[in-house]
């Protein structure tokens, strides 16, 4: 398991370096369409719906990928603002209530565009700034996570949220946070954003907070959708590592947030 979880993971790796130094922007922006459009295959089996129409899903999300690509660049800022909210706002009601997918077919296919769209458009807008503020971006999640675990396994005592994830702790989520704050003062000090960004310290501490909260927001959300749909991964596309879901968890609700803060600070 753990050799195949070592492959699986090296073929990503390969793959997004592919993705992100060797394709032109269009390229760039039709390969990240083809992850949400899987993506989008995967929500549907969430939502228990059958192949025919799991595949339907697929082609609609590729098919407001292209569209925002091609005819409304524009709309992006508003889709990126929008994801905030929806996971500032209304995420947190989701946790409380336990609402459900199930039961409103439409409801379901728009909160999955809701979810995937932006992550797509923000990966489109973060590489078209700069790959590496990309990588960047995306390293702050898996910095969170790491942090998250082994805080969370060393100190670890107060649950954060036994019903959805009965491994994740509020030390662990304190862990992240530390281990972000860290990640961030190195990753600006080499950042030609850097002088603009340092210019309110504690803007910036905030800002970082925010992504680390909505990381952890992003990993909760889609552990809960698993556990009401009663699946232990969204597919096993990814051998050792499950589906697309299951790898972009915590960034569809960081990446969106991270744009949004990019075309603030460039304004």
């Amino acid at each position: 398991m753990l050799k195949q979880r070592i492959i699986t993971a090296l073929l990503l790796i390969t793959g997004l370096a592919l993705i992100l130094f060797a394709m032109p922007p269009l390229a760039a922006a039709l390969a990240f369409a083809s992850i949400a459009a899987i993506a989008g295959w995967e929500w549907g089996g969430l939502m228990k719906q059958d192949q025919p129409a799991r595949m339907m899903y697929a082609f609609v999300i590729l098919l407001f990928c292209w569209q925002l690509t091609v005819g409304a660049p524009e709309v992006v800022p508003v889709l990126l603002a929008i994801s905030a909210a929806f996971w500032i706002l209304v995420v947190p009601f989701w946790f409380r209530f336990k609402w459900r997918l199930s039961g409103n077919d439409f409801f379901g296919y728009l909160l999955g565009a809701l979810v995937i769209l932006p992550t797509w458009a923000a990966m489109v807008a973060l590489n078209a700034v700069d790959t590496w503020l990309m990588l960047a971006a995306m390293g702050l999640v898996w910095v969170a996570d790491i942090a998250a675990y082994f805080a969370g396994r060393t100190f670890g005592k107060h649950k954060l949220a036994p019903s959805i994830s009965p491994g994740k702790t509020w030390e662990g989520v304190a862990g992240a946070m530390v281990g972000v704050l860290i990640y961030g003062a190195i990753v600006l000090s080499f950042s030609s954003m850097a002088g603009k960004l340092l210019l309110s310290v504690p803007l910036l501490t905030l800002m970082l907070v925010l992504l680390t909260a909505a990381s952890v927001m992003g990993d909760l959300f889609e552990s809960l959708l698993k556990r009401q749909a009663g699946i232990k991964d969204s597919s096993n596309l990814l051998p050792g590592h499950g589906g697309v879901l299951d790898r972009i968890d915590a960034l569809t609700s960081t990446l969106p947030l991270a744009a949004l803060i990019l075309y603030f600070v460039q304004s």
